[in-house]
């Protein structure tokens, strides 16, 4: 939380309709203090007895709803877009504001919506307006939107308080932003004495000098009722805001921001913006204290049951499961990786794909480094291939590297894990991306897609693909055909033993990105086992399951393998479970018959039993590596 005095270094905006965002934003960078947090936040709101993953669907109509919000962000200032999958919607504004310490929460809100004097659902803005007031885990701001174009006169009443504090603190910034002028007004009886009516002058004159150096802004007038003449004097204006009038014990229960305040604000005719404190005002411990302790109670008890884990994955599966067309205006990923000052490295790894790889890295250099410069760096990582591959790609202008000759003081092991390590030495991105090569129909989103969740939301630290999987059959496209591994190895083993993982729908996907800092401090298996020991890694050691996504690229047809390579496949990926089991203390691997894989061959006139030696390998976290340490200057570190 910021300190006493200070404007909010972090503000949070939900959002129903982002349509109608341009004017908080305006106020609420206008609060912000330089290099200060700034969250547009929509809420998906699952119902009770629906399992929260259903949300997932209307998460990514939110998100591409949200994106309109960054056409009102000036220039400068970094705003981020949350989606957040609950029960309620107050319910998921308090986690995320409780979460990330959040100084200001700031709603919109268009008027009322119920007729007046109806109060049958007890709400003063809108019911989840009131519920968040309630609670009010940082200090609180409702603006009624009028409209902040040609704001000429900010009008602020005050009646002393620390909400008073508050809207001074505001209304010098805004003012100031808006380069309009700031009147503070302080309305008392008629019949005041007149030594007491000028000790009053006096106080308000201080307390304005206090925060915007001038007393003359301070003005006291003279009415018998104080609603009315604020509305009057209102008129002139074109910003009023208000703090929370002090509770009383009659009056605690009925009205969040004080009766005169909410009059105020559903009447005038400016745009109004009515704050509160987070501070309990000590006049109103009673009755407001024990709704607040209430409603914290029913918070946590649905904080517990969101962190179950059943619950967990659900949530995650919903507000992590993005879209590749979410990504697709290609010029605002670019914007996005320049704002945050970060350079990206697109890896594709090859062994004998000289019938595809032409194609992938002709349109990958066009489409992410010619007609926009998303990427900047494109590697092949060759594994010593026998056909035209190497000479293919750099004929297309791809730097191609063969990952037996990278880090020759470390040897060499055959299998694409091996390639996908040695690549983070031969990159320098702060972000990496990787495809797979033996794709036929492969599409540029297969870069961008992956990229995109990374570029849009910083809490995540990597992301994985899904897609159809058809298998060619007799030459004949079959529809649901592949990614058999994982549905009879992978998906068992992930649910009996990394339940937190299992909402990822294709976990042993080839095309995937993450962040260099996270990716430089995980092993990589060397050979087939290497995308689901990534995600172990990462969940366990690294990042945790909020700081995974993944991605949705439709379609993806590739070279399927014959039924005794998955079985190898199979082979490898259940060792390097194990051996992550084993490090958990739960099981142990069978040291002499671990590592090797009995195969029978059979023909009509001889049987025999092949033994193939699969032992899982590791390479160690990039970033111990002595070369790699040099080469990225971590040696001071």
């Amino acid at each position: 939380m910021s300190p006493s005095g200070a404007l909010p270094h972090s503000i949070v905006i939900p959002l129903a309709n982002p349509r109608t965002a341009a004017d908080l934003v305006r106020i609420a960078t206008s609060l912000l203090v330089d290099g200060g947090a700034l969250t547009a936040l929509s809420i998906v709101e699952v119902p009770e007895g629906v399992q929260l993953s259903e949300g997932a669907t209307r998460a990514r109509q939110a998100r591409r709803l949200l994106q309109r919000v960054l056409e009102f962000v000036p220039s400068g200032v970094d705003l981020r877009t949350v989606v957040r999958i609950g029960r309620r919607a107050d319910e998921g504004i308090i986690e995320l504001a409780t979460e990330e310490e959040v100084d200001l929460i700031l709603f919109g809100w268009g008027g009322p919506t119920r007729s007046r004097g109806e109060t049958t659902d007890g709400s003063v803005f809108s019911p989840t307006i009131d519920a968040v007031i309630r609670d009010r885990p940082c200090d609180i701001a409702v603006v009624k939107q009028r409209g902040t174009s040609g704001i000429r006169r900010v009008l602020a009443p005050v009646r002393g308080g620390p909400h008073a504090e508050l809207v001074m603190r505001y209304a010098t910034a805004l003012s100031s932003a808006f380069e309009s002028e700031l009147e503070v007004l302080h309305v008392v009886p008629p019949s005041l004495d007149v030594a007491i009516r000028s000790r009053a002058e006096r106080a308000l004159g201080a307390f304005v000098a206090r925060h915007t150096g001038d007393p003359t802004a301070a003005r006291v007038i003279e009415a018998d009722d104080v609603g009315a003449a604020i509305l009057a004097e209102s008129d002139a204006a074109q910003l009023l805001i208000m703090g929370a009038t002090a509770l009383s014990a009659d009056t605690a229960g009925a009205s969040l921001f004080g009766e005169l305040v909410e009059t105020v604000v559903q009447q005038a005719r400016p745009t109004v913006m009515v704050v509160k404190t987070h501070e309990l005002p000590t006049r109103a411990v009673f009755d407001a204290r024990a709704q607040v302790d209430e409603s914290l109670e029913a918070a946590d008890k649905a904080a517990d049951d969101v962190r179950s884990l059943p619950a967990r994955v659900d949530r995650w599966f919903a507000e992590s499961s993005f879209h590749h067309n979410e990504f697709a205006e290609l010029a605002r990923l670019v914007e996005l990786k320049k704002r945050q000052a970060l350079s990206i490295s697109a890896v594709l790894p090859t062994l004998d794909e000289a019938a595809t790889i032409g194609p992938i890295v002709r349109m990958a250099r066009k489409a992410l480094m010619e007609d926009v410069p998303l990427i900047d760096e494109l590697l092949v990582i060759d594994s010593d291939s026998s056909d035209d591959t190497r000479a293919i790609a750099e004929s297309e202008g791809a730097r191609v590297v063969i990952h037996q000759q990278v880090l020759p003081r470390y040897g060499a092991y055959e299998g694409k894990g091996e390639a996908l390590w040695k690549s983070l030495f031969e990159t320098s991105g702060d972000l990496v991306a990787w495809s797979d090569t033996d794709i036929a129909d492969w599409h540029p989103r297969f870069i961008y897609g992956t990229l995109g969740p990374l570029l849009t939301e910083p809490r995540l630290d990597y992301v994985k693909a899904h897609y159809q999987r058809p298998m060619v059959q007799g030459g004949v496209l079959t529809e649901g055909g592949g990614g058999r591994v994982t549905e009879l190895v992978a998906r068992p083993l992930i649910n009996l033993f990394f339940p937190e993982l299992s909402g990822y729908i294709q976990p042993l996907a080839g095309e995937y990105a993450g962040r260099r800092e996270v990716l430089e401090e995980i092993p990589f298996f060397t050979g087939y086992a290497v995308e689901i020991g990534h995600l172990i890694d990462l969940l366990e050691r690294t990042a945790g399951l909020d700081a995974l996504g993944q991605v949705d690229l439709e379609l993806r047809q590739h070279r399927n393998q014959e039924l005794e390579g998955l079985s190898k496949m199979s082979f490898v990926i259940l060792q390097a479970v194990m051996k992550r089991l084993e490090q958990r203390g739960h099981t142990r691997l069978i040291g002499e018959l671990g590592a090797s894989m009995k195969l029978p061959r059979a023909s009509t006139n001889k049987l025999s039993l092949e033994v193939i030696e699969l032992a899982v390998i590791e390479r160690p976290p990039m970033r111990q590596i002595l070369e790699y340490r040099r080469k990225r200057g971590l040696d001071g570190e």
